[in-house]
């Protein structure tokens, strides 16, 4: 079971990703801090990432739900940060530290989803 939820995870996530990469991007482009770009991002892919994870990840869908999945995309947030953060050190732009945060960020996000969100 988890591991067609994971295979289901990651291709919904691809998705999301572009989603939330997209904004991301845009908001560095425009010219915004990594750290704000990344709240935008955040904050509006979790209004659409809640409806793609609980619909066609975990086949739950109910709004009661929406706070504890908020709660793991502030944790998510913070995470995304602190990794830029480190990526940064080592000389890589925004763009790249970003699309590199997404690797781990992705397993987390997962988890949390899992075994708090959505757990049985």
């Amino acid at each position: 079971m988890i591991k067609q939820q994971f295979i289901r995870f990651i291709f919904i996530g691809i998705m999301n990703t572009t989603f939330g990469y997209g904004i991301y991007a845009f908001f560095i482009f425009l010219g915004f801090d990594y750290k704000i770009a990344v709240l935008m991002g955040t904050i509006l892919g979790v209004l659409f990432n809640f409806q793609t994870i609980g619909r066609f990840v975990f086949k739950k869908y109910d709004y009661k739900l929406f706070f504890k999945f908020l709660l793991v995309y502030v944790v998510t947030y913070f995470l995304n940060i602190l990794f830029i953060f480190i990526l940064k050190s080592f000389d890589l732009n925004d763009y790249i530290s970003g699309f590199i945060a997404l690797f781990p960020l992705a397993i987390i996000s997962f988890l949390m989803n899992k075994f708090f969100v959505y757990k049985d």
